[in-house]
């Protein structure tokens, strides 16, 4: 349901609106209602470490997989020990 709300605002800022709107094909109540929304948007929470993690890509890690092994031979092949 819409209701009615009356604002005081200096004529020339309403002139500079009007012809904003007129502009864009919106009226004045339609601008007013949309700059309302957005700054009645509930904040985004912000994420927590749990979160961020949770987002992370899973890992294709067999359980078969000698992961000591597997280190140790990626290190002599890049140092050649």
């Amino acid at each position: 349901m819409k209701v009615r709300l009356n604002l005081t605002i200096e004529d020339d800022l309403l002139n500079k609106i009007k012809r904003y709107a007129a502009s864009k094909h919106v009226s004045v109540s339609e601008l007013v209602e949309e700059y309302f929304k957005t700054i009645a948007k509930p904040k985004k929470q912000k994420n927590s470490i749990i979160d961020l993690v949770e987002k992370l890509p899973k890992h294709s890690i067999s359980s078969s997989q000698d992961l000591k092994k597997g280190f140790y031979e990626d290190q002599a092949g890049k140092y050649g020990f």
